[in-house]
Formats: structure tokens, C-alpha cells, sequence
């Protein structure tokens, strides 16, 4: 208790704890501004006939850069989705990695809990580790939502070789897809997304973790416990360490 307490106090003075290397972070610059793009082109050329789609395309260069614009920004979302899967790969197989972004049953009970708690049922919140259910309900939003993405944005930017040996109506069902997958993709990112990270009470104006790669001392205990709990055993560990 006296090592954990001493960890404590440590923390406490430096004010802030590593929550995302730079490699997230620059996979999130990443994802953060091909999903700009391609919802800024995309749903321009869904809604051409609106005036703010009219005037974007117009000063894009045309409906023929607006598309290019949006293709390139789809193969970069691509090669990034393509490496995010091989790192999680290479880290379970060559780090002995536990994929923290599974949900488990836990998170359900979270759930429960949440709901008590918010209702006046409970006088405790759930207790979180580094990721609560919101963020892992988010999280396979995307990985399901952006794979859709990927097939139908690769059917519709390659239709005369799909349709060669495939009826002319899965590129329509493809399209339908594409654009109210699209749709479904920002008005999550604008309902849920920002509240989260920017408007929701404690962190307003923004939380911006995911660009420094630090959380502050405060936040981590308060708002990830177990994970807390966690960070102060490996300190401890490592402190006791290089005692020996």
C-alpha cells in the first residue's frame, strides 16, 4: 500500500501519464483527415444538386477533381485500414498483445450499471478500464462501417470489371450502400464523436489526448480507474526492479 501510495503521489506531481504512442496518434491524423475528405467529396457528389455541393465541386475544379479527390482519399483510408490490421496482428503474435478493444461481458454489465446509476438506482458509476463500452461500441462502428465502405467504394471505382462477371444490379446496391453508409458514418462522427471528445461536460472545449498522447494524472483515475489501478502496479513493479 506504502509502494502504491508513493507511485501515487509520483504521478500526481508529474500531472500527466502516457495514454497513446505517437503511432496512434498518427494513424488518427490519418483517419481524421481522410474521413474529412471523403465526407466533404462524397456526399458533395450525392447531393450535387444542393448549393453547398454545387459551389464545393465547383471550386474543387469540377465534378472530374472532386472525384479524383475522393478516390485518392479512399485509397489512403484503405492502405491505413490494411495497416491498422497488421499491426494488431503483429502485436498479438509478436508481443503476446491482448486486444484491448474486444468487448466482453463486462462491458454489458457496464451497460447496466450506467443506465442505474444515471437513473439515481446506484450510488457508484461503472468502473472502466483503459476503454469503456462507448468507445468499443464506436470503435466497431467504424471497422464494420469503414470495411462496407471499402468494397463498395472498390466496386464503384472499378464497376465495368465487377460487372463482367456480376449483374449491373450490385453496382446500384453497391452505390445505395456506399453513400448511406456515408451518411450514417457523419452523422455518427457529429451525434456522437464530438460530444465525446468536445462537448461533453469535464473535458469541454476538446479532448485532445489523442493528439499529445497524454492524459492527465486526474482524468485517467477519474475516468479509467482500473486502468489506473494498473499503471500504478507497473510503476511499482518497475520501481521495485532496478531496486534489485
Amino acid at each position: 500500500m506504502a509502494d502504491t501510495a508513493n507511485s501515487s503521489r509520483k504521478l500526481k506531481r508529474t500531472g500527466y501519464v502516457t495514454r497513446f504512442t505517437r503511432s496512434q496518434r498518427l494513424e488518427h491524423l490519418v483517419l481524421l483527415v481522410s474521413f474529412l475528405m471523403l465526407a466533404l467529396t462524397g456526399l458533395a457528389q450525392k447531393y450535387y444538386t444542393a448549393g453547398w455541393a454545387e459551389w464545393l465541386i465547383l471550386n474543387m475544379g469540377g465534378i472530374a477533381y472532386t472525384r479524383l479527390i475522393h478516390r485518392v482519399f479512399g485509397a489512403i483510408f484503405t492502405f491505413s485500414a490494411i495497416y491498422h490490421l497488421g499491426f494488431l496482428i503483429y502485436a498479438h503474435l509478436a508481443r503476446k498483445a491482448w486486444f484491448s478493444m474486444l468487448p466482453g461481458a463486462q462491458d454489458f454489465r457496464n451497460v447496466v450499471e450506467e443506465i442505474r446509476y444515471s437513473l439515481g438506482l446506484s450510488s457508484q458509476p461503472p468502473q472502466f478500464g483503459r476503454y469503456d463500452y462507448r468507445q468499443k461500441f464506436e470503435y466497431w462502428g467504424i471497422v464494420f462501417g469503414g470495411t462496407i465502405m471499402i468494397i463498395t467504394g472498390f466496386v464503384l471505382a472499378f464497376p465495368l470489371t465487377f460487372t463482367s462477371f456480376l449483374p449491373g444490379q450490385f453496382v446500384a446496391a453497391c452505390k445505395e450502400a456506399h453513400g448511406n453508409e456515408a451518411m450514417l458514418a457523419v452523422l455518427t462522427i457529429v451525434v456522437w464523436h464530438l460530444y465525446d471528445v468536445m462537448l461533453k461536460p469535464g473535458i469541454f472545449p476538446a479532448d485532445v489526448s489523442i493528439f499529445t498522447g497524454r492524459i492527465s494524472w486526474h482524468r485517467q483515475q477519474k475516468e479509467h480507474p482500473l486502468e489506473h489501478v494498473e499503471y500504478l502496479k507497473a510503476q511499482d513493479d518497475t520501481s521495485a526492479g532496478e531496486k534489485n
